[in-house]
């Protein structure tokens, strides 16, 4: 899918790729340590963030940096378990009065998006609360749907994950390529998700006209049928589904924390051999800290 005249571009750059736990160290430091966060920019004036765990603080870190007055920045959560959250208290630019953080997320179990947030910085575990800092903080529940921010129109979908999990498309209002950013999404058999009978192909056709898809790709082969129901998915399983959605590009997220960059390599090698059979022209790759993509 290429670009026409009067279509935006936009970058993708990769600032957390990893799942469950940060992982620091020289045995990750090609594929990266810290847990998801992903910056989608049109220009500084145009910027998305999804996901807000450990990879949002160096974010955080170079927007302080670049930009001398206030900023108006839009964060969509796909769910609130920690590696999803635990970089929120140390965002530089929620403490810096004049900055507006609008984050826009689902609530758990009957539990506000706000009280969710507000807890992960209670005293008894974090020394400054969230009403302490002094951003002008707004916090949007969605559990779905459509809505506009930034340049993009943003669509919702339910993803098959333990609690409620939200899974994003991004289309640019002014035209222009399309992505989905899928992370923990249980793609076999495995668990039971309040997703309704047809999940699949609501999901392919939620997936249509996706030029780039990130998906989690956890687990090998190996491991999945021992953690089905854990909420995640093969690289295998995942070009499977690009297949079916016809997606140009596939970017593998959410990277098992005990996998060191050379077990990463492995499962890259293996699934790109798994690609070029199941569907030849998919391009495959296995998110990295740092890592820019130009759509």
């Amino acid at each position: 899918m290429s670009a026409v005249r009067g279509d935006v571009t936009y970058t993708v750059r990769f600032w957390g790729t990893r799942g469950s736990i940060p992982t620091p160290g020289a045995h990750t430091a090609k594929y990266g340590g810290n847990t998801a966060c992903v910056a989608v920019s049109g220009g500084m004036d145009q910027l998305v963030i999804l996901d807000a765990g450990s990879g949002i603080r160096p974010l955080g870190q170079e927007l302080s940096r670049l930009t001398p007055g206030a900023m108006a920045l839009d964060i969509l959560l796909t769910h609130t378990h920690w590696d999803h959250i635990q970089g929120l208290p140390f965002f530089q630019p929620l403490n810096s009065r004049g900055n507006t953080v609008r984050i826009y997320g689902s609530a758990q179990a009957g539990v506000p998006l706000e009280d969710i947030l507000d807890r992960q910085m209670d005293p008894v575990v974090f020394p400054v609360p969230l009403k302490a800092l002094t951003a002008d903080l707004r916090i949007t529940e969605v559990s779905g749907g459509r809505f506009e921010i930034d340049g993009f129109l943003v669509e919702a979908v339910r993803l098959r994950h333990p609690g409620t999990t939200l899974g994003y498309k991004l289309v640019p209002v002014k035209g222009g390529r399309t992505m989905a950013y899928l992370t923990d999404n249980e793609l076999g058999s495995g668990g039971n998700y309040d997703v309704g009978p047809h999940w699949r192909r609501d999901l392919v056709r939620f997936l249509g006209g996706v030029d780039t898809l990130i998906h989690d790709g956890m687990y090998s082969e190996a491991m999945i049928e021992a953690r089905a129901g854990w909420g995640h998915s093969t690289p295998e399983q995942a070009i499977d589904l690009a297949r079916e959605a016809d997606c140009r590009h596939l970017v593998l997220f959410h990277h098992e924390p005990e996998h060191d960059d050379t077990t990463i390599e492995a499962l890259l090698a293996g699934a790109r051999r798994y690609a070029a059979v199941r569907v030849p022209g998919l391009t495959v790759d296995a998110a990295m800290e740092g890592m820019t993509l130009t759509l």
